[in-house]
């Protein structure tokens, strides 16, 4: 190979620092104030006759008073938590409120109901409402408890639990050939249920710095005879340097340690991923409510236990947006350093709806199968618990077909 020190014409690169190792620039925490100060005297009423009994419709995706039937939305986070900052002028590192450090220590909170003056203790790490033992009002968590419990925001349902049924009923049904008896014996898609799963929503500044060496092919040809016959490229080297700036907005981050944990060998939960995106700008600020009739896990990760994570994705998204550059080096880039800048993102604590569905798979291997559904989309995936020897037979017979194929093939050119 030759080395040379101008590169192609069509792929210019752009000037960039010299390679570095990755780094990231925090400068400041300024925090946002999500809290929904309608509610802060810790009574969910009906905004139109006061009552407490209040409930998600999920075909309208608004609160409905069970009492008077009024329906009413909460205000949406995002005019709130953007203000009058672009993503792109976004510095240092921005939380909203009910993004903070968790506290270990405030899983129980007493709170004074409204209605007769009682005290009630609630186990936030469990519930986030609970009714008063004396005037029977429902009493809900909305101030932000410094324990992940009470987000900033939460993206309320759309599909409803029929229809998640039906979803995970033909998803399995799909791959019913090939799946375990013991599954379809037991497959009850009824079983579905409904949780909202904590994520950090994430807006970032950014800019990355990628170099390397890319090469350019200037002939290729054979050489040898027989079995030492090889073919041979010979390239022009060049150093390729690029930098980008660019910004993601509401890109999502688990903040669940044990569903960012995903160890395949003992359950599919990495399945949640695959059934994104969300539509996040369409999140509304915190109400317990909406949580009334579903499940929910707490967040347990703080920002900074997240950021490498973030910082991971983000590189992957820089690498993304300089590939169009890169098109003339036809042998390819290897990239030899890597900077990733981040110069100012936001975080919001939002839960996002999921239905799930689960099998225990038992065995000398037991593994947990999950099925999910987006709430908002009904985008499904999953896995189910598959026969082995059904496999093999299926294999088999695949593999005996091709013999015939071939034989009659050859059979007819003889």
């Amino acid at each position: 190979m030759s080395e040379t020190s101008p590169p192609p014409p069509e792929a210019t690169p752009q000037a960039g620092p010299p390679p570095v190792d990755p780094a990231v620039d925090v400068v400041a925490d300024p925090v946002i104030a999500t809290g929904n100060e309608r509610l802060s005297d810790g009574v969910n009423r009906c905004p139109k006759c006061g009552s407490t009994e209040i409930q998600l419709r999920v075909s309208t995706g608004m609160l409905i008073c069970l009492f008077c039937r009024h329906e009413w939305s909460e205000a949406q986070i995002d005019p709130i938590v953007t203000g009058e900052v672009a993503i792109g002028d976004l510095q240092g590192t921005t939380i909203a409120s009910g993004a903070g450090d968790i506290d270990a220590d405030a899983g129980m909170l007493t709170m004074k109901c409204s209605g007769c003056g009682a005290e009630v203790v609630v186990n936030t790490a469990e519930a986030t409402s609970s009714r008063c033992h004396w005037c029977r009002h429902v009493l809900a968590v909305n101030q932000q408890v410094p324990n992940g419990a009470v987000p900033d925001a939460v993206l309320p349902f759309k599909i409803t639990r029929d229809q998640a049924v039906e979803h995970v009923r033909a998803f399995a049904g799909k791959r019913r050939m090939f799946a375990h008896r013991g599954f379809l014996k037991e497959f009850t898609p009824e079983n579905v249920v409904g949780v909202y799963l904590p994520y950090m929503v994430v807006d970032g500044n950014v800019s990355a710095d990628v170099h390397g060496h890319g090469e350019v092919q200037t002939r290729r040809y054979t050489r040898g005879t027989g079995d030492n016959k090889e073919t041979v490229y010979d390239a022009d080297i060049y150093r390729v340097d690029r930098h980008v700036d660019f910004t993601v907005d509401d890109l999502t981050l688990e903040s669940s340690s044990e569903r960012a944990n995903m160890n395949a060998f003992v359950n599919t939960n990495n399945v949640i991923n695959t059934i994104l995106p969300f539509d996040t700008e369409n999140a509304v600020q915190w109400n317990a409510n909406y949580l009334v009739g579903y499940t929910s896990e707490r967040r347990d990760q703080d920002v900074s236990a997240m950021q490498p994570v973030l910082e991971h994705q983000l590189l992957s998204i820089g690498r993304s947006e300089v590939r169009a550059s890169i098109k003339g080096y036809d042998r390819g880039v290897r990239w030899e350093a890597e900077r990733l800048a981040v110069h100012g993102t936001r975080w919001v604590s939002m839960y996002l709806p999921v239905w799930l569905y689960s099998y225990y798979e038992q065995g000398d291997k037991p593994m947990v199968h999950y099925i999910a559904v987006n709430g908002r989309t009904g985008e499904t995936m999953g896995s189910v618990a598959v026969s082995h020897a059904r496999l093999l037979a299926a294999a088999l017979t695949a593999g005996t077909a091709l013999e015939a194929v071939a034989i009659a093939i050859l059979a007819a050119t003889s």
